[in-house]
């Protein structure tokens, strides 16, 4: 294998394969990244079994091959790099990488040993929107379980609907649903299936730009595929039953309060301080004209904060884990929202006003006085 290439093309790649490296170590050849010549370009592979990641990067091949290398050395040996063109070639098990003034080599292990990353990619389920794929998702994957214990609460529900499809995450405490309206059509048989968060998130980081994202399912080797222009990321489907979720959403409100989202977020960063000392607890007293945010410990003291809102209902108070009021109030981009409640023991649901594509359901916390 010989090839040249631009080293800005190939610094730009290397960070996001990356992502896909193992830290575990149980097989050696996946802390190294698969090099693949093919006609102008060179394919690049990494995983950790499971996410995998492919991108193309433009080259001028001399030579037909493949190799694996050591991840991270390589990766920064190539981002240190001053020199515009970069060329790599193989010579016995190893890899040589020269510039016009330096030259590095790296011991490789046989590409054979690198596992597949799939077969086919198979039915092409729909196109996401580059632009809006980090808005619409980020609302939803952050409530997903980092816990695997639990394999379909580490996931992301995927349920297609009349013109697009349903996204909902759960860990248990904490409920986030968004109704995606797609661009176009959804194709294929693939009704409803789980998709692990991490490769959501993964695939957030991916968006280099405003292109569509293509999104293929694959029952047959249960895999999902996200495609964007020369970039790949393979995910696997979590094969468990996802909670019913319908019948914790409650349809009957005894208040109803709308609020500026940055105003209240900033209040309870806040309150934070002090609810670090309080089982991170947060108080939420709604009144006809405030959110009154407090927190307090017994040991350091207490703070409160007033937010300016506008409730029809009852007033009421109701508490929450700090951490989960700043997940929902960060991951959302809209302005304005609108919090649901029946009472301080049932769900609080908080809403996009004007918007019933999205909704966040928290469990309370039970405070005494």
């Amino acid at each position: 294998m010989k090839l040249t290439l631009l080293t800005r093309n190939l610094q730009q790649k290397l960070s996001f394969l990356n992502r896909a490296i193992s830290t575990k170590n149980q097989l050696p050849v996946l802390l190294n990244i698969l090099i693949e010549t093919r006609e102008h370009a060179i394919k690049l592979s990494s995983t950790d079994l499971e996410i995998g990641i492919e991108v193309l990067c433009p080259a001028q091949i001399e030579e037909q091959g493949s190799t694996t290398v050591p991840a991270r050395i390589f990766t920064e040996l190539v981002t240190s790099l001053t020199d515009e063109t970069l060329i790599l070639q193989t010579k016995e098990n190893k890899l040589e990488a020269s510039t016009k003034r330096t030259k590095s080599v790296f011991q490789t292990v046989s590409s054979e040993e690198f596992p597949r990353l799939y077969e086919t990619k198979g039915e092409k389920l729909t196109s996401l929107s580059g632009k809006e794929v980090k808005k619409e998702f980020a609302s939803v994957v952050f409530a997903a379980s980092t816990d695997t214990a639990r394999p379909a609460l580490s996931g992301v529900l995927v349920r297609k609907e009349s013109q697009g499809f349903l996204l909902v995450a759960t860990d248990g405490y904490r409920l986030s649903l968004r109704h995606y309206k797609a661009n176009r059509n959804l194709t294929g048989e693939s009704a409803s299936f789980i998709i692990p968060a991490r490769v959501f998130r993964e695939l957030m980081a991916m968006k280099e730009d405003d292109s569509d994202i293509d999104v293929y399912v694959s029952r047959e080797h249960n895999q999902v595929i996200f495609e964007q222009g020369d970039t790949r990321l393979i995910g696997r489907l979590i094969e468990a039953e996802f909670p019913n979720f319908e019948k914790i959403i409650p349809s009957d409100f005894s208040m109803s309060v709308s609020f500026e989202r940055e105003e209240l977020l900033n209040a309870v960063k806040t309150c934070s301080v002090f609810a670090r000392d309080s089982a991170k607890i947060i108080k939420l007293s709604l009144t006809k004209e405030y959110i009154v945010v407090s927190s307090g410990a017994s040991a350091v003291g207490e703070n409160t904060v007033d937010v300016e809102a506008s409730l029809s209902g009852e007033e009421n108070e109701i508490a929450f884990n700090a951490r989960y009021l700043l997940d929902v109030l960060g991951n959302i981009e809209e302005k304005e929202m609108v919090f649901d409640m029946i009472g301080p023991l049932n769900p609080g649901i908080f809403k996009i006003k004007g918007d019933e594509s999205f909704l966040h359901l928290i469990m309370p916390i039970r405070v005494q006085g």
